[in-house]
């Protein structure tokens, strides 16, 4: 991996260690420059989980991913930094409080003086920093407060605002093991991905989010948005507020679209 260029990527010096600050630096970095997004499902782009082809899609062609791209790399570049990283599974709950099929999502957990610390650029909206794995207690973050409980089979529920978020496995896996997960979201129609366009990232006073033609932009918690009136107007929001150019828009799928700021496709908009 070329370090110097996904650092760059990030607007970042190489870190003198790898310490929880460098952790929570680079975290919040790529929260910030590198945004979640569909848009591959929706230009009839594939999805390839290997270092290098999302190296090139990340870093190279300064776009974004979802979870398996976003927090793959991610990993990738935290063991490049010294990190211990590693990937685990996890199952998104569902609007109804029921977890979803395994490896429906991706996190990285790291490893720093013999402490688990859960870390997740590949969500939507979450934290926006790394989260102890061991507290029993609430976890306060800029974007809400977090716990964790357990959950049969040695599992980790983690909770978002008192509601459950996703079941974190405890096994750590390659990337290669959400291939197929990957490929289902990516093209079944029954995914949250294929039946949403999104792109999104946090802002330092709150998250932008474009969706089609929809334009949402939460600051100090008020929310407003704007109908883009023209294509040009989509692709000058694409370059402005997501660093992207795009040659051709994503195709919405139907009216399907988000109406709130948020989060993974697979997930309920929060």
């Amino acid at each position: 991996m070329d370090v110097d260029a996904y650092l760059a990527r990030l607007d970042l010096a190489l870190p003198a260690e790898a310490d929880l600050a460098t952790l929570r630096q680079l975290q919040e970095r790529h929260l910030e420059r590198v945004p979640f997004e569909n848009l591959s499902v929706h230009l009839g782009e594939p999805i390839e989980l290997t270092e290098d082809a999302l190296f090139d899609k990340i870093v190279r062609r300064r776009r974004g991913g979802f979870c398996y791209e976003l927090n793959g790399l991610f990993a990738a570049l935290l063991r490049e930094l010294g990190f211990d990283a590693a990937l685990h599974g996890a199952q998104v709950f569902t609007g109804e409080g029921v977890p979803g099929p395994p490896l429906d999502h991706v996190a990285v957990v790291v490893t720093l003086e013999g402490e688990q610390w859960l870390v997740d650029v590949g969500f939507g909206r979450f934290s926006r920093g790394p989260l102890r794995l061991a507290a029993v207690e609430v976890q306060r973050d800029l974007d809400g407060e977090f716990l964790f409980l357990d959950a049969p089979f040695g599992d980790v529920d983690v909770l978002m605002d008192g509601k459950p978020t996703f079941r974190l496995e405890q096994r750590t896996r390659p990337l290669s093991d959400f291939v197929p997960m990957a490929w289902w979201q990516s093209t079944s129609p029954q995914s949250g991905f294929t039946r949403r366009l999104t792109c999104s990232r946090p802002t330092s006073q709150g998250r932008v989010t474009l969706s089609g033609h929809r334009l949402i932009e939460t600051v100090d918690g008020v929310r407003n948005e704007v109908l883009l009136a023209t294509d040009d107007a989509v692709r000058t929001a694409y370059r402005v507020y997501f660093g992207i150019e795009l040659s051709r828009l994503p195709t919405p799928p139907g009216e399907h679209l988000l109406t709130e700021p948020a989060a993974d496709p697979t997930m309920n908009p929060s």
